[in-house]
């Protein structure tokens, strides 16, 4: 196995912090592991993305050029990265702020309104995670209980409140893709 995965969005958005669950549950389930943050010129609000490399084998490097996932946050990273997802890859849209539609029939996508659920589950800031859940029903490059694990053991004691909202989130990514509701 190896996945090369983009997570990208606006800064604040949690980009950053999902790839970082998908490193840690990689980790530990023994795998081959690169994560590489990239921020633009504002944290918040600026452009924030990162690539994760998870694999069986050793990585000879961090850099991608066509990503096997991406997962966009928002439509700047819908026009800038939907073009290179390789064939037969995963294209994961934030289909409360993207409006657009991918062209391409090399690939799956799926739409998934993931501010509208994160809203529902009381806290509209879990979009990102919701989009994770999503991606683990679809490829699952880690085992869900292994970023339930990376919640509860890499989350700071003074964030130990957002892990179980956390992963009721990734649960309702999962059964949006699963149920199509």
């Amino acid at each position: 196995m190896h996945e090369e995965i983009l997570i990208s969005g606006f800064g604040g958005q949690g980009a950053l912090f999902i790839g970082q669950l998908l490193t840690y549950a990689g980790m530990d389930e023994g795998r081959h592991v690169t994560w590489i943050p990239s921020y633009g010129p504002e944290m918040r609000g600026g452009t924030a993305h990162c690539i994760v490399i998870l694999s069986d084998e050793p990585i000879g490097s961090p850099i991608i050029r066509n990503p096997s996932v991406a997962i966009v946050l928002n439509p700047p990273s819908m026009e800038k990265y939907e073009p290179l997802v390789k064939p037969g890859g995963v294209l994961v849209v934030n289909s409360s702020l993207v409006r657009t539609r991918s062209r391409r029939e090399d690939i799956t996508v799926a739409y998934v309104p993931a501010n509208d659920l994160a809203f529902e589950l009381g806290n509209a800031k879990m979009a990102n995670v919701v989009l994770l859940g999503a991606l683990l029903e679809i490829r699952p490059v880690v085992k869900m209980e292994s970023v339930e694990r990376a919640l509860e053991e890499h989350t700071p004691e003074r964030r130990r409140h957002i892990v179980e909202p956390n992963k009721r989130a990734l649960a309702r990514g999962a059964r949006y893709i699963r149920e199509g509701k």
